[in-house]
């Protein structure tokens, strides 16, 4: 029990001092980060600007996925979104990033698809997947004004097939929001 005790305590103490070292650098990096607004709420999806210390803006809007399926049971997954962003000071219009939360199949593609037309593929790092060309995230942008639900295949490290389905409610005033914020 003394064991045990005197263990508890060194395994605290090692924390403390632990997060005593890394909480400056953490606390300089989130104030490196700069200001986030939310701009507003439009059905499913947020709207927000992010302005960095440097004045430097990024306007983007988020969703998650309202359900997802997956071709085997007890699949344990991170946080499922997609982002469109605009980066002024960067020269980057609609760009989309979706983030299927978890490590993705190496060279594997991600397939997007609105109202089941034909997909879009996006290539893949991490748990993340991005448009190959700039015109590819402007014709998925203008297909999803355009649609009521987006769907998102992609397979796992594991080789886990998922579907994601958005919906794509509250899209077009949210990109409205953003592109407004970032002229």
């Amino acid at each position: 029990m003394i064991v045990n005790t005197m263990v508890m305590h060194v395994v605290a103490l090692g924390a403390m001092v632990l997060t005593m070292l890394c909480l400056p650098a953490y606390e300089a990096q989130a104030q490196g980060r700069g200001k986030r607004e939310l701009l507003g709420s439009f059905r499913d999806w947020d709207a927000l600007v992010m302005t960095s210390n440097a004045g430097e803006k990024t306007c983007y809007m988020i969703s998650t996925a309202k359900r997802w399926t997956a071709s085997r049971k007890n699949v344990s997954r991170g946080d499922i979104y997609v982002i469109v962003q605009h980066r002024p000071a960067f020269d980057v219009k609609d760009e989309i990033n979706v983030n299927v939360g978890y490590p993705l199949k190496s060279g594997s593609e991600v397939t997007v698809s609105v109202d089941g037309k034909p997909a879009y593929r996006l290539f893949t790092e991490g748990r993340a997947a991005w448009a190959y060309d700039p015109r590819d995230d402007r014709a998925m942008v203008a297909a999803f004004k355009r649609g009521s639900r987006m769907v998102a295949k992609a397979t796992s490290a594991r080789g886990t097939v998922t579907t994601d389905t958005y919906s794509l409610s509250g899209f077009t005033a949210a990109y409205n929001a953003i592109t407004k914020a970032c002229r």
